[in-house]
């Protein structure tokens, strides 16, 4: 089975909400849709589903044209972030519920339901009501429903944004397995770059109704293709600050140096440095460690760690570093970078040079 888009796009009252797109999802794959809120998630999906005709292009289903087809009349399954599920009839008659309109027989019905339940880890609930459960159970619930008709394509447009963070963690671990059980393509749809690491998979990064990348997850992470991919694929964004390349030398912001040579053996120019937050240290963890002078903005505890909001001239970046660090606005504080965490953008902001430590993952 494939799933094929060729330069599909959709626009709404003169408004474009999807460029054009090609994209291929093969037979049993994850694949993650990574954007932020707008960034056109949702609209491709519907075009995926049938749910929207495309304005342009076309839509093929294991080589057979289905641009024009029902949604009816594809085998698709869709599941959104608000529980869907008749709260008046059992997890059972729930999950049985597409079946029941599909015509298919009793024990047919009840072979699937059960199997589909055992899936899902729920057995035990067939006979409570939506209401009777727990939010991660009753998104089981919608799951379940969704995939029991044998649907080829699933299509979760992000399901846990509306679980508190235990239950999506709980459901983040179970999802993979679902999908590897079931062998359907997947399309996820997600906010969160954590969300599309733990999945797997492939990944598609979406912004402003254009997908930027699509290939393996843990490859667009570690190799953007411009510097919106690299920030969309950051949680928090990715930090940037300018550099200039010459004499065999990358200067940063406030004169910092850092020698030109091996992945930034560039041409002689202007760059844009980025780095993600994660990668910015309270400590020289490394003998050539870059030192940026800040200024403390605000600093968010978490716990564990603690979210370093500083002012670098005129950027402001977003350090994530561990501990708890409770420091007053205004403060001035030294954060430390290993140059291979390091990657540079062109004046078009295409990959000039990956990070070090991507060419060595």
């Amino acid at each position: 089975m494939t799933l094929e888009l060729k330069a599909v796009s959709r626009r709404v009252g003169g408004k474009t909400h999807i460029y054009p797109t090609s994209l291929t999802l093969q037979n049993g794959t994850m694949n993650v849709l990574l954007g932020p809120t707008l960034s056109g998630k949702t609209s491709l999906m519907r075009l995926m589903a049938g749910l929207d005709q495309p304005s342009s292009g076309r839509v093929f289903w294991n080589g057979e044209d289905v641009t024009g087809r029902r949604v009816q009349d594809r085998g698709v399954a869709m599941v959104y972030q608000q529980f869907i599920n008749y709260p008046g009839l059992t997890v059972y008659e729930n999950i049985a519920s597409p079946l029941r309109i599909l015509g298919r027989a009793k024990d047919e019905i009840d072979n699937k339901v059960r199997e589909t339940a055992e899936m899902l880890h729920l057995t035990p609930m067939l006979a409570r009501k939506p209401l009777e459960l727990s939010g991660g159970q009753q998104q089981r619930c919608a799951l379940a429903r969704a995939l029991v008709k044998g649907a080829g394509l699933v299509l979760l447009d992000e399901p846990l944004a509306n679980l508190d963070y235990k239950l999506r963690e709980e459901l983040r671990v179970e999802i993979p397995r679902i999908f590897e059980a079931s062998g359907a393509i997947f399309v996820y749809a997600t906010t969160e770059p954590e969300e599309a690491l733990l999945l797997g998979g492939n990944t598609a990064t979406m912004w402003e109704g254009r997908v930027t990348q699509f290939g393996p997850t843990p490859r667009v992470y570690r190799e953007p293709v411009d510097a919106i991919t690299a920030r969309v694929f950051s949680d928090p964004p990715m930090n940037f600050t300018p550099v200039r390349k010459g004499s065999a030398r990358l200067s940063f912001g406030e004169g910092v140096p850092a020698p030109a040579e091996g992945a930034f053996a560039v041409a002689d120019g202007d760059y844009l440095a980025g780095f993600r937050a994660n990668h910015l240290s309270m400590d020289r963890h490394v003998p050539d460690a870059l030192e940026f002078r800040c200024k403390v903005l605000v600093t968010e505890i978490t716990g564990a760690q603690s979210f370093i909001h500083v002012a670098h001239g005129e950027e402001s970046w977003i350090a994530l570093v561990e501990g708890v660090h409770d420091m007053a606005r205004g403060q001035e504080i030294s954060l430390w970078l290993d140059p291979r965490h390091v990657y540079l953008f062109d004046g078009d902001g295409r990959l000039a040079a990956r990070a070090a430590y991507a060419n060595a993952a």
